[in-house]
Order: structure tokens, then C-alpha cells, then sequence
């Protein structure tokens, strides 16, 4: 089965960036879409951005302007770039290509905290 280890995250101060990244541990056809994960304390975990296998983006409203996914299928890796950084995108971040598709990875943690 496929594995997935999300990778970047952080403490950060409001306004930062960070970049998260998403090893797969094997190809999968890139014609499935990519997506971003993340769960807040105490909340469930929601869906962030996809990015299809033609390139379209798509954005939770509130990292709309903020966030940019973006893949490398040929590194079996997909990414998210995340700036302007608020304390309420403090959570874990997990990827996926749909939601439990595959095993749910460890998940990286981002702080945003002054």
C-alpha cells in the first residue's frame, strides 16, 4: 500500500511562511488529484487544497490568496506553500489523494504563534 509522509512543519510567527511537502512511497498515476489535509486541535480534520492531475487548484475559502499547492509527479511528491501565516492555521497537516484514500501519514505540525 501506499504510504505518505508529510514533511515542513514548524513554529512560525504570524505572517511567516512555511512549505510543506508529501512523499508518497510509491507512484501513483498522476491523473489522480493531490490534496492537503489539516486538523485543529479539537476540531476534525478538513480539507485545505487539491491540485488535479491537470494542475487546477482548488482552496478552502479561508487560505484562498495564502496557500499554493503544487506537485512533482515525477518525485512522487506534492507541496504546500503557505504564507501569511495566521495562529488559526495552526494544526496538523496531512495529505492524501482523497480523503482516507490512503492510510492517513504521521502528519506535520505547524504552530503559528507569537
Amino acid at each position: 500500500q501506499v504510504l505518505l509522509v508529510e514533511s515542513g512543519g514548524g513554529l512560525v510567527q504570524p505572517g511567516g511562511s512555511l512549505r510543506f511537502s508529501c512523499a508518497a512511497s510509491e507512484s501513483i498515476f498522476s491523473c489522480h488529484a493531490r490534496h492537503w489535509y489539516r486538523q485543529a486541535p479539537g476540531k476534525q480534520r478538513e480539507w485545505v487544497a487539491g491540485i488535479t492531475g491537470g494542475g487546477a487548484a482548488n482552496y478552502e475559502d479561508s487560505v484562498k490568496g495564502r496557500f499554493t499547492i503544487s506537485r512533482d509527479d515525477a518525485k512522487n511528491t506534492w507541496y504546500l506553500q503557505m504564507n501569511s501565516l495566521k495562529p488559526e492555521d495552526t494544526g496538523v497537516y496531512y495529505c492524501n489523494v482523497g480523503p482516507g484514500t490512503f492510510p492517513w501519514g504521521q502528519g506535520t505540525q505547524v504552530t503559528v504563534s507569537s
